[in-house]
């Protein structure tokens, strides 16, 4: 029933148009684009007792599509966010993962990574910057700079986060860098940004050093146990709450810090403090805002879906939101603004909590691999330039293996056998029109993930709740737990209601650019007209 239902969802989504319907909604002065890393569809309803603020409202007073789900395989950030922000889906934007084997450069490459642009630290660190060199469509956020001026600034812990909402250019784009310090990179400002220059001497990462963090509510209020198999804390911290952030400048304060609400905190604040310096959303003109909140994706991927951490983390979400849309009440009025609200991706259950599933290591993967290749290619190896998801052959050993079509199988039944792997495409089998409009849904998934000269040869489907880290959880697979994610549309313009249509977060992108009267140049969402007011 699941791959029939995404089935029609994908005929419906790949045939739609985008058409602009501007002259039957109201134009809003301010879009803002949430996007909560690694929330699954399900954790508004499971937890939704604990919602009394801002995800409250959305889920409330929004549209609410509670059987979103994007259609592709590879369910990461990098993927998700650029996704949101384009309205496209990876095969067509070409950011197929969080990072991936380049083949010319002979060397695994992140998807923002941009030897050409330098890095703009708003500290002393310096090197070489991010940018969205490598996404093949504009967003959004682009399309309305370009055609009416808005200004447009986004921000996230990430930079894949920033990058895929802002896209190749914004007046400002931030992230914390890998030493701790908040950074652009020269592709967005050649400089510091003046007024994040002021604004950051008043609120540092370090002012919340010495900080616990505890649960918000009562212990008994949190579903499951505190300390449940497989949970496992940052450097020094138990599975169990309290969670101390330590002094600062000592070697564990970040890792704590990142993986606490605090974050999350400092980006809602980051938000308001762009809105008063930009002027967003209160001139002649509709400006963007994106917001990527990232600390649930660092939280579940340590401590699992049913923690209590995952539940707090929500809960002040929940509140950090909720300042937010009080703020923009107040600074841009409430008739003002649009908010369009999704996650990248969701994420599995630990498999030590569950009755199935379990942890297959990749190296075993790779192992069974070239033993099966070995005897008919001869010498030594490796054969396997890198592997995760998608297995890179070195070059010529593909076209090798598909000149012995019976190696190639060798290969691709050795991987099979192993216990946490369900199936094995080949590159052929997924890089075709015909293959993104499969039958198939596995085969269909791993095609709209597919981009030619980025994708691996092979690409790895594992079963259903089984992983490849060693420890803690992960997400990116075309599992439901994994593709189904909150989609929400609340505003000035928008009808209230639970809707039960299929939809995308691709569609977001899509319907925000019919309110504002922008095309996206090719879009695989559409407008969700439910959502829409008629005026």
């Amino acid at each position: 029933m699941r791959q029939l239902t995404l089935a029609a969802f994908l005929l419906l989504t790949l045939q739609s148009t985008g058409a602009p319907v501007s002259a039957q909604v109201s134009t809003p002065k301010l879009v803002v684009f949430i996007v909560v890393d690694q929330m699954r569809a399900d954790y508004p309803v499971r937890y939704g007792n604990l919602l009394q603020h801002g995800l409250k409202r959305l889920t409330s007073q929004g549209a609410w599509y509670t059987k979103a789900a994007y259609p592709y395989l590879t369910t990461v950030t990098c993927v998700g966010h650029t996704t949101i922000g384009t309205g496209s889906l990876p095969y067509r934007h070409g950011m197929i993962g969080n990072a991936w084997y380049d083949r010319a450069a002979e060397k695994s490459v992140t998807c923002n990574a941009d030897p050409d642009s330098a890095e703009v630290s708003y500290a002393t660190s310096s090197g070489a910057g991010d940018s969205a060199k490598r996404m093949m469509v504009p967003t959004l956020a682009e399309v309305m700079r370009e055609t009416l001026k808005s200004r447009v600034a986004t921000m996230s812990i990430k930079a894949r986060s920033a990058i895929g909402l802002a896209g190749h250019e914004g007046d400002f784009v931030t992230w914390l860098g890998d030493r701790g310090a908040w950074e652009t990179s020269s592709a967005f400002s050649k400089t510091p940004v003046g007024w994040f220059v002021a604004y950051l001497k008043g609120t540092p990462v370090d002012r919340d050093a010495d900080k616990t963090w505890e649960r918000t509510l009562p212990a008994e209020r949190y579903q499951y146990d505190d300390d449940a198999p497989g949970e496992r804390g940052a450097a020094g911290w138990g599975a169990k709450f309290p969670h101390p952030l330590g002094p600062a400048g000592g070697a564990a304060f970040l890792q704590h810090w990142l993986q606490s609400p605090f974050a999350d905190d400092a980006l809602e604040k980051m938000a308001e403090g762009a809105v008063d310096e930009m002027h967003l959303g209160t001139q002649d003109r509709t400006d963007f805002l994106g917001v990527g909140f990232s600390t649930l994706d660092s939280v579940g991927h340590a401590f699992g879906p049913r923690s209590h951490e995952v539940q707090d983390v929500i809960v002040r979400l929940d509140l950090s939101i909720g300042r937010l849309l009080d703020f923009l009440d107040k600074t841009v009025g409430a008739a003002n603004y649009v908010v369009a609200l999704a996650a990248d991706h969701g994420v599995a259950d630990l498999p030590e909590q569950i009755q199935h599933g379990g942890r297959q290591p990749i190296a075993a993967v790779r192992a069974a691999i070239e033993a099966a290749i070995k005897p008919a290619l001869g010498g030594d190896g490796p054969f396997i330039a890198s592997a995760g998801s998608d297995v890179y052959f070195k070059p010529g050993v593909y076209d090798r293996l598909k000149a012995d079509p019976a190696v190639l199988r060798a290969a691709v039944s050795a991987a099979e056998a192993l216990p946490g792997i369900a199936r094995v495409l080949t590159s052929d089998q997924v890089s075709t029109a015909a293959a993104r409009a499969s039958n198939d849904p596995q085969v269909r998934a791993a095609a709209l993930s597919y981009f030619p000269g980025r994708s691996g040869d092979l690409l790895l489907i594992p079963k259903e709740n089984w992983m490849l880290p060693a420890a803690g959880t992960t997400h990116g697979t075309l599992y439901s737990y994994d593709q189904c994610v909150p989609v929400l549309l609340y505003g000035e313009g928008i009808r209230p209601g639970v809707r039960e249509e299929p939809a995308t977060p691709a569609d977001l992108a899509v319907t925000v650019a019919s309110m504002v009267g922008v095309h996206l140049p090719s879009p695989d969402g559409h407008v969700l007209t439910g959502a829409l007011k008629k005026k």
